[in-house]
Order: structure tokens, then sequence, then C-alpha cells
């Protein structure tokens, strides 16, 4: 069923930045992207996430789309694209597809920041995430802090505050169930806090762009070319293989990565 976005979640992303949208991953789904992201992890072993970055005190896969139909549901959501349009307009495409999870009480916090250290601009919005919650989101496990409307500031948080990392008076948790997404204006000044509990914080990040900025992950190349030929026309045209204009931009592009919780 094609999903509609109501007045008041259309307003909550415009005005506060985010939306919280629960039992979106249901059971069997949930319990298929847990085993399949265990596997792969397995599979690449001390190379897991090097498509993008590896990072102290978590674990991390890229390129998603390219390791199985299960990652590639989550990208073509109607429920997930729609708020990508509410935020981004109509053009835009995934800028990437991760999976990181929280190390057990590790200290893995970060700074507030905006991803790809992007401000919006004349044509509007650039950055658009959502987090695809595999466990329960709590304020001991690393849950995302955000401060709320602080997309329209005008500002990047490094530029404004005297210390990113401190505790701003007017954050928040988005916090969750397994299962929930995370929809958010990436803009908006957040960042991930650390993992105090004894099990790992397990999470996919779905990032989009506006159609012209360079892909955080530039997708023709990642993929391959079987994945490539299996693709629907609706997964090619979210992935912007074959708009030229994306190529020019990603192979440009210096890799700005950002931060991504």
């Amino acid at each position: 069923m094609l999903f509609v976005m109501t007045e008041e979640q259309i307003r909550q992303l415009q005005v506060e930045g985010y939306l919280i949208l629960t039992g979106v991953i249901d059971a069997a789904w949930l319990e298929a992207l847990r085993t399949a992201t265990a596997r792969q992890l397995d599979l690449e072993g001390e190379n897991a996430g090097a498509e993008f970055r590896k990072e102290e005190n978590a674990q991390r896969l890229a390129n998603l789309v390219d390791k199985g139909q299960v990652f590639q549901q989550v990208i073509c959501h109607s429920e997930l694209l729609e708020a990508a349009g509410a935020v981004l307009g109509p053009d835009f495409k995934l800028g990437s597809l991760n999976y990181r999870a929280a190390e057990p009480l590790s200290n893995s916090s970060q700074p507030l920041h905006c991803d790809m250290g992007l401000l919006p601009d004349a044509k509007g919005n650039a950055v658009f995430n959502s987090i695809w919650l595999l466990d329960h989101f709590t304020p001991e496990n690393g849950a995302t802090r955000f401060v709320p409307g602080s997309h329209v500031s005008g500002k990047l948080p490094q530029q404004a505050l005297r210390d990113p990392w401190a505790a701003h008076p007017e954050e928040r948790l988005a916090l969750g169930a397994a299962g929930d997404v995370i929809l958010m204006n990436a803009h908006l000044w957040h960042g991930g806090t650390a993992n105090r509990t004894a099990a790992p914080r397990r999470s996919l990040h779905a990032f989009f762009v506006r159609g012209d900025q360079p892909q955080q992950q530039y997708q023709k190349r990642l993929l391959r070319p079987e994945t490539q030929a299996s693709l629907s026309e609706e997964l090619r045209r979210i992935l912007a293989l074959d708009d030229e204009r994306n190529d020019a931009l990603s192979l440009q592009s210096s890799g700005r990565s950002g931060f991504l919780r």
C-alpha cells in the first residue's frame, strides 16, 4: 500500500527536522536483516566496511545494495522515498546504504554535526538520512542525539558552538524499538552517543542527496555488473545508475563523507 504522509508528519519534518515511524520493519524482515548483516560481517572479516571507512569501537558494512535483495528493499520502501522527497524535493538519489553497530561498553560518541558538512542553500535542502533500527535505541546504548529545529539555523555546529561534543541544552534522544525508522533532515545537528550496555546497538543508514550533489558512495562504480543487471528500473533510478550528471558529480567529488551515525 502506498504511504501518504499526513500534514502533521510533513510539518514535523519541516519544522523540527525529524520524524520517527514505528513498526516499519516487520518481524520476518527484521530477522532477515539481522541474519544478513551478521553473515556479511563474517564474510568480510577485518575488511568489513572498507568501501567506505572502518571505525574504532564500531562494526561497519558499506555498499549494501550490492549485498542482497533484503537490503535493496530498504531503499525502495515507499515511506522512505516519500519522506526523502518531502525534504529534498523530487530530484534525489541514494547517497549510500551502510550498516553500523556501536560496540558494547565503548566510548563511540560523536560531536554534533550536519551530514557531509552541508548547509541548505538557495535550492533548499541537500541531504536526508534515515536510521533503520535493528535493535531498540535507548538512553544507554548509543541512541542518536539531535537538536530540534537546528536544520534551519544557517550554521554548522562547529561554527555556532564552543564545544560540539558537549551536551546541548535543547538536545533530545531519538529513541525507538527495533523495527522503527528515524527520518531526518540531515542538516539537523545530530550525533551518536556512547553505548554503555553489554550488547551492540545495530542499525542501517539509508542516506539520500539532492540530485545535484555527489553520492557519498558512487554506486555505479561499487555495484558489481551482475547486481546492476538484476535491478528494476525503479532501483536504477534511485541509484542514479543511468544519470550522466551523477557520473560527473561523483567522479569529481573528493569524497565528502561527514559523519553518518
